[in-house]
């Protein structure tokens, strides 16, 4: 795993802190910047838009001014009321009509420049034309045509309010002027009986159109309840189904501003409808145009983002330098600590808390130092108590194990000594000779020194030399049964085990004597690196408390009974003694243990180590070498 430095987690978490602030900060910045902007054009567009509107409603109010004048002339109405056949009073009445709208014009030139032409039109084709003095006739039946049309444009009688309409009643001037139309009641006042239009040029109107400034990419546009076009900016590139959806949008008037794509760039469209000529005045830029400031905003941000960056990497280095050379200095000190080299810090100019920890590990090497001097001197010292009281208890150990090996029971020897008296006395036998060459060997081999570990056979050798006495002293023969594997007698047991069990087993096993029934199984197996010689027996058995009791003084490796006398162990060495000799020899975890049920004999079972050697090739020359 790659190992990670303080300095570099100290550069990415100003890192993190720097990058995470800044880009809140620009996210934040960018996206209010963003709505207020946006919110500023959308009033910006609108202002223009309802300057627009209400310059160009002043405009038209004047000519509606006009067309009330004329509408409500009397020989207006009576020229719209006379008959067909009345030759004269057309005449009469056009006249009068022409030089109305001649004064009317001429007295207010510099409103009405702009005026193309004063027609009223009735039924049957009547209609009077002004066109500044020229002269103008009419299609009959185009002014039915004419006449028609604008009936059913214009509003309701009730109302009698002018309708502004994108025609001509001349077809070259079609696209190039607007009409003002209303309807014109008899002279009673009774049933509609006529129009009265007035057409005017939209080159002054365009004029105020044109003067609203919506920078490079903007336009400005109008358009009637129809979705006819009523002004559109000449060179203005335009698509069928943009501007159809563009028309729709603006006649739903829902919302007011809205932001479409139209031409193939995004484009920002605020509408407003005119309460006097019902049109959808609309001012559109490019939402690249309106975000300009924004950019520039999220471009000195970012600019200034990453200064600030670099100064505070630059701050977090020189940072990181103060406080990291003198935890390095530390680091390598006690690296030479750790080798047993003892390097002291100079805290000359450190007074904060780096300071103080240098003063620290300065001050736990001194005490360090002093502590590891006195665990070294009290460490010899234990050495060379642990050496004097290992020496004594070596000593005490081999006391203790002669003191075993000589614990001999002096009945025994008593007795045989009696027994082999008597037989000198009273005849001069073998029996004599056979008693004492075994006595010789048990004395020799009980008082041998420094062979604590001998062979299976030698042991068993030692129980042939006590059985050959035995015999003697109960005048009766008794054979041991030996059902030991010849491979097994070259194991290594401890000296003077065997026998002190054979001979606890005539002591106690067979209280009533020795039976032709009775029978003494020496066995012996190892497995899992334990060796084990067993010495079974058929006798009287172990009561259960006496077995409990002998069982705890296994487990509490006691040496003798509580017993101060020896009466209770007649004929030598106790099973305590026993199980004690095997332990001092091999350890604690080996020794005696014992089975039995009272009445059904017992079985005693010795456990020792197993000896690594190769198979025994030839046991009976190992016998022989023990005898």
């Amino acid at each position: 795993m790659k190992k990670r430095t303080l300095s570099g987690q100290l550069y990415r978490y100003f890192l993190i802190v720097i990058i995470i602030s800044l880009a809140t900060v620009g996210v934040f910045t960018y996206i209010q910047s963003s709505h207020a902007l946006d919110k500023q054009v959308e009033q910006y567009l609108d202002q223009m838009i309802d300057s627009a509107a209400y310059q160009t409603d002043i405009y038209l109010q004047s000519y509606e001014l006009l067309s009330n004048s004329i509408s409500f002339n009397s020989d207006v109405r009576s020229f719209l009321e006379i008959r067909p056949e009345d030759t004269y009073g057309y005449y009469y009445y056009s006249d009068s009509i022409k030089k109305l709208a001649h004064y009317s014009v001429t007295s207010m030139l510099n409103i009405y420049k702009q005026l193309n032409l004063i027609y009223v039109i009735g039924p049957q084709g009547r209609s009077v034309v002004y066109d500044y003095h020229n002269i103008t006739a009419l299609d009959p039946s185009l002014v039915n045509k004419h006449f028609n049309y604008l009936m059913g444009a214009t509003p309701q009688e009730t109302e009698l309010k002018p309708v502004i309409l994108d025609l001509s009643i001349q077809q070259e001037n079609q696209g190039q002027v607007l009409t003002m139309a209303r309807k014109v009641k008899g002279i009673s006042y009774g049933d509609t009986v006529g129009i009265v239009a007035i057409e005017f040029r939209l080159q002054e109107l365009a004029k105020i159109w044109d003067r609203v400034n919506l920078g490079k990419g903007g336009f400005f546009f109008i358009i009637d309840d129809e979705g006819n076009q009523i002004y559109l900016p000449q060179g203005l590139p335009t698509d069928d189904t943009a501007e159809k959806q563009l028309t729709e949008r603006v006649l739903s008037n829902d919302p007011k501003a809205f932001t479409l794509k139209y031409n193939g760039e995004d484009r920002m469209f605020v509408s407003r409808k005119s309460d006097y000529s019902k049109w959808h005045l609309v001012a559109s830029m490019p939402l690249s145009e309106l975000r300009q400031p924004v950019s520039t905003i999220r471009t000195t941000t970012i600019m200034v983002g990453l200064i600030t960056l670099l100064a505070a990497l630059w701050l977090a280095s020189r940072f990181g330098r103060s406080i990291l050379a003198p935890i390095r200095e530390l680091k390598d000190s006690m690296r030479e600590t750790e080798k047993g080299n003892w390097q002291h810090i100079d805290e000359i100019g450190r007074t904060d808390e780096i300071g103080g920890l240098i003063h620290s590990y300065n001050l736990m090497v001194t005490r360090l130092s002093q502590m590891i001097e006195k665990v070294y001197e009290a460490e010899l010292q234990q050495q060379r108590n642990a050496l004097e009281l290992g020496r004594s208890e070596l000593e005490r150990q081999q006391a203790e194990f002669q003191s075993l090996q000589l614990q001999i029971n002096p009945h025994f020897l008593y007795n045989t000594l009696e027994t082999i008296n008597c037989y000198a006395i009273v005849q001069d036998s073998h029996e004599i000779t056979e008693m004492v060459e075994a006595m010789a060997f048990m004395l020799r081999y009980s008082i041998q020194t420094n062979l604590e570990e001998i062979t299976v056979a030698n042991e068993l050798n030692h129980v042939r030399n006590y059985m050959i006495i035995l015999q003697h002293r109960i005048e009766r023969v008794f054979e041991i049964d030996v059902v030991i594997p010849p491979s097994l007698l070259l194991e290594k047991m401890v000296r003077l085990t065997l026998q002190p069990i054979i001979e606890n087993i005539f002591q106690h096993a067979f209280p009533e004597g020795i039976e032709a029934h009775h029978y003494i199984r020496i066995d012996a197996n190892k497995g899992n690196g334990l060796f084990q010689v067993t010495v079974e027996d058929n006798g009287a058995g172990i009561k259960p408390e006496r077995l409990m009791e002998l069982r705890r003084r296994l487990e509490l490796n006691r040496l003798a009974d509580d017993s101060g006398s020896g009466g209770q162990h007649r004929g030598g060495i106790g099973l305590m003694n026993v199980h004690r000799r095997i332990q001092m020899v091999f350890g604690e975890q080996y020794g005696l243990s014992l089975e039995s049920e009272w009445g059904q004999g017992c079985r005693i079972t010795m456990t020792m180590p197993e000896t690594q050697r190769p198979p025994l090739r030839k046991p009976s020359n190992a016998l022989a070498l023990a005898q």
